[in-house]
Formats: structure tokens, sequence, C-alpha cells
């Protein structure tokens, strides 16, 4: 018996064969056209939303741990994620949802790092000591010890301060003003972290407070004794620190010669940076002596308190001295009895590349001793004397020891008083210098062009 079409079974009704479909389309809500998925991409989707409880990743194939890592969350804790997921894109993910700007190239290009570093900077920057609990940091540190190379740290809080019982302060009237500005004012002590760091090889550290608004008082401010001696024993611990700056601290002699101490004879050390300090001439003769007791090749002094006495103790070190390539004075008070000490001590030393002597009061004699460095001394390759009184006189004989000079490239006079005449000789000199430069990289092979970048001193 043959079947009749739809259109008979239906009576010919275009109509009730609308309402048929819509009828047995609203019978089943969830029904679709899309195709039922694979068992595979379940099980996947099982994985990801269970990956907190159990973790499924090294199981999976390469392909499919791609289709799991690109739908994880970035919320997910660390102790799951750190030591399992190696993948850059996954934790680029998270650096992206945790901070709007973020520069990877500073941190080797690799975003775990990054995350890392980042994280764990932000816990210190906000730590409380005797509030925040210290496991919130330590219990990092199994997660992160092979990642972090580098911590910057520009705040460390103080405790919290309590109001002081007046039988208190009746009995501490005898005890001196600092002792009682750094009463229960130490802030958080980095050793147990850093000895956990296997891979640290940078510590750049401010001890201080921002963003303090009307709530400012000195002691914010206060790098304690307390803070002084853990922070060296830290970092003599860290025998695989490479740099460490500790600027705007008020870090005096004293705290600079037991920091220092720690230093000498260090096996990896060779940045040093203690700038924009209070240290004087005695805590300047612990890094003279430092700079033979190490393998420092960067020292950076700016913006101290360095008289005559602490630059005759550095070019005295530099005279013997065979490592240290940078040697920053900028903004101390050295004057030519200082100034002339290290030009005597360069006559000798033959590793020196970078001096810069900026602001501290030099002029004529001590001008007059660098004429004769710049005719004998081949090292040099950049010199920095703004900002001081050379004079006209001083700046013809600076001309006079650049025209036996073939290896410096740079040469800062501004705002030294040397006249314009000289200033653009000297700058003559320095381009010719430069170009010769040029051409000798030029002549091993014709393949490779390097351009040096030339510094125009010529007066505008």
């Amino acid at each position: 018996m043959a079947i009749p079409p739809p259109s008979k079974m239906a009576g010919s009704n275009p109509a009730a064969n609308t309402r048929r479909m819509r009828r047995i389309i609203s019978e089943d809500p969830e029904w679709s056209l899309t195709i039922v998925p694979r068992l595979t991409e379940l099980c996947l989707q099982h994985i990801v939303s269970n990956f907190e409880n159990n973790p499924i990743l090294t199981q999976l194939l390469p392909d499919q741990q791609r289709r799991v890592l690109d739908r994880l969350s970035t919320n997910l804790p660390l102790k799951v994620v750190a030591n399992l997921i190696t993948d850059e894109s996954y934790w680029r993910r998270r650096c992206n949802q945790r901070w709007a700007v973020g520069h990877v190239e500073k941190y080797g290009n690799n975003w775990k790092r990054m995350f890392f570093e980042r994280h764990l900077e932000e816990l210190l920057k906000l730590f409380i000591p005797g509030t925040t609990d210290p496991n919130v940091i330590l219990d990092l540190v199994p997660l992160c010890q092979d990642y972090v190379i580098r911590l910057r740290v520009d705040q460390f809080l103080p405790p919290v301060k309590l109001e002081q019982p007046i039988q208190e302060m009746d009995q501490s009237d005898s005890a001196s003003e600092n002792e009682l500005d750094e009463l229960n004012m130490d802030h958080y002590q980095l050793g147990d972290l850093v000895a956990g760091l296997r891979r640290l090889e940078e510590l750049d550290l401010v001890f201080g407070m921002k963003d303090c608004g009307m709530n400012f008082e000195w002691n914010l401010f206060l790098f304690t004794n307390r803070d002084c001696q853990s922070l060296a024993a830290t970092i003599k611990a860290c025998h695989t620190l490479k740099i460490f700056r500790l600027t705007r601290s008020k870090v005096d002699d004293e705290k600079a010669r037991i920091l220092i101490r720690s230093l000498l004879d260090h096996p990896a050390l060779l940045e040093l940076d203690l700038s924009h300090n209070n240290i004087g001439d005695r805590g300047v003769r612990a890094a003279a002596k430092l700079i033979n007791h190490s393998q420092l090749k960067i020292l950076n002094l700016a913006n101290n308190k360095i008289r005559a006495l602490g630059a005759q103790a550095l070019a005295h070190a530099l005279s013997y001295n065979t490592t240290l390539l940078s040697l920053n004075l900028r903004l101390n008070c050295i004057e030519d009895e200082g100034g002339q000490a290290l030009a005597h001590a360069l006559q000798n030393n033959s590793t020196l590349t970078n001096l810069h002597l900026g602001g501290n009061e030099l002029s004529e004699p001590t001008a007059t001793l660098f004429s004769q460095v710049l005719s004998v001394n081949t090292t040099l390759t950049c010199i920095n004397l703004s900002c001081n009184h050379i004079g006209l006189d001083g700046g013809k004989q600076l001309l006079e020891g650049m025209s036996d000079n073939k290896t410096l490239m740079e040469f800062d006079l501004r705002m030294s008083e040397i006249g314009q005449e000289s200033e653009y000789l000297i700058g003559v000199a320095l381009n010719a210098n430069q170009e010769a430069a040029r051409l000798r990289t030029l002549q091993p092979t014709c393949c490779h062009v390097t351009v040096s970048h030339i510094i125009n001193n010529a007066a505008g």
C-alpha cells in the first residue's frame, strides 16, 4: 500500500503543517541542532570544572593539555597551579588579569617569573609586623623559589603604633631619643624568605612608607638597628646575590659599615648601590675596603655626605683595584682635595670605565690633574664633571688633555663654567673618538655595522 505524501496526510493545509512543527519543538525545550559532544570533550570539560580538587594535566596528550589550559580559571589557588603549570600563555592570562600594565621584557620575557616576583613584592609591601601572619609569605616560598630572581620592595610598613602607658613613658625618660624612636619599629625580617629563594640575584630595597598622607611621622622612614643587623646576616648568607641596592633609607656610617662588613669576600656580588642615604667618610672607608675584597664592578654612593677623606680612601683603593668598572659619587662634597686624590689614582688604575663626580664642589685644580689623566688613561670611556666650578682655565686644560685621548666617548661638562669654545672643541674631540671606535668595529667584518651614539656637547 502506497504511503501518501505529507501534504496529503495533513490534508493539504499548510497552516496545519506549521502548527505540527511548532508543537513538536515546544514539547522538547532542550532540543537543538547541535551535535552531541564527543566523550573526550565531555571529559575535558569535567577536568576543567574540577581542576582545583583533582588537577589532572600531565596525564593528558599535548593537544588535550592545551585545551584544558586555555579554559582554566585564572583564580585557581597558587598551591594548585604553581608547581604544575609551566605554560606561559596561562601565566600571561593571570598577569593581564592582575595588573593593567606589565613589562614582561623586564622579567626575561618570562610571564611566570613576572607573576611571582610582583605577587611576592606586593605581599612584602603590605606586610605589617605583629599583625600580618608571617606564613602568608613563607607559605609562598616552596611555590616561587625557582622563579624569583629579583625583588624590588620600595616600602616596608612598621608595626601598628600602640599608645604607650603613662607609667612606661615616665620610666623611659632616661632613654635616648633615638632609642625611643626605634622602640617597636622593626620591619619585616627578610632572612627566612631570602634563604628559601635559591635563584635570587637582585635585592632592591627602600625602608620607608609610601602615601602616608596626613599620618606622616619620621619614624615611618626609620631603618632600625635590628633591621640593619638582620639584613646584614641575610645578604651575607645569600651566596647567589649579584646586585644589592638599599636607597633612601637613612643609612648612616655605622649601619653602612655593618652592611658592608657582611659583604666582604662575597662570592657573587657585582653591584652595590647605597645612594641617597646619610653615609659619611667612615662609611666610605668600609666601601673602599670592600672594593678590594670582592668582585665588585659597580659602586654607587651618590647623594650622601662624603667629603675629602672619604674620597681619598676610595682613591687609595682604586690605585690597586683591578675589578671596579663604575664609580658614582654624584652630589657629595669631596672638593678639590678629594678630586685630586681620585685623579692621581686614575693615572694608575686600568679598569675603571665610568666615573661620575657631578655636583662635588670641584674647581680648576681638579681639572688640571684630570687633564693629565686624559693624557695617560686608556680605559675611561665616560666622565661626568657637570655642576662643578671648573672655570675657563680649567676647561682649556681639559681640552688640552683631550688632544691626546683616543678612548673617552662621553664627557659631561654641563654647568661647569668652562665656556662655549672649550665645550665645543671637546665635543669635536669626542666625536672623533666615537667615529674611530665605529670604524674599528667595521674592520673584522663588513656584515655587521655598529653605530655608536654620538653625544653632542657643542654649545647651542
